[in-house]
């Protein structure tokens, strides 16, 4: 590995992140072979950037590493540069890609959540949890959205509501795996129909379910 270039480690973000940043399964990392590529995250201390996420051709797969040559031009690295010989350790892949195209094995995969919903920024920042929420058809959809809306908006408690509007923060249209990655315990109803409000009871520890017909008389 070129002086100055480091590999991070990726599973500390996966273990923060679960619901958005996912790592190759074992089967994959298993199946790896010579003209491969996979991907990680490279640091240069002496970089424009925090790091950079980049691909590297496999040439040697070994115990615990893969050896090869890097694929990308970095934006802006000082100390490593395309075609570069990089070892790889197999615990630092993100991403895979058969360099013949092959099938890689068949393995379950966890479920991603990329529809997207509305919800306060103090639950984004880790300031509130989910406390209040709700389905209702979805309406917004606009063209080109890579993901579509899901129809759930999700608010927080009353004093991180309040901090956010003392602050001039409105509620923000993400991926719904990035509410989850900071506060899962309504995972359970995602799949929940429209016209129905659940608030969380902390004397029970659940949500409470609400009929709420009326979100859906403002869609008809």
């Amino acid at each position: 590995m070129p002086d100055g270039i480091t590999v991070r480690d990726p599973r500390p973000i996966a273990a923060e992140a679960p619901y958005t940043f996912f790592l190759p399964p074992p089967e994959h990392v298993d199946a790896v072979q010579s003209g491969d590529l996979v991907k990680a995250i490279f640091s240069d201390r002496d970089g424009g950037h925090d790091a950079e996420r980049m691909w590297v051709t496999v040439e040697r797969v070994m115990a615990d590493h893969f050896v090869g040559t890097l694929s990308n031009a970095p934006a802006d690295m000082q100390n490593l540069a395309e075609g570069e010989p990089v070892a790889i350790p197999q615990s630092h892949l993100i991403a895979i890609l058969p360099g013949d195209n092959r099938a890689l094995p068949d393995v379950e995969r966890p479920r991603e959540h990329w529809e997207r919903c509305m919800v306060d920024q103090c639950v984004l920042d880790g300031r509130s949890k989910v406390d209040y929420l709700y389905r209702e058809p979805a309406d917004m959809d606009r063209e080109g959205d890579a993901d579509p809306d899901s129809g759930w908006r999700l608010r927080g408690t009353e004093a991180g509501i309040a901090e956010d509007e003392a602050h001039g923060a409105a509620p923000q249209y993400v991926a719904l795996g990035a509410v989850l990655n900071r506060d899962d315990r309504w995972l359970g109803l995602i799949d929940e129909p429209a016209g129905f409000a659940w608030h969380w009871q902390d004397d029970t520890g659940e949500f409470t379910r609400y009929d709420r017909a009326d979100l859906l008389d403002n869609h008809g």
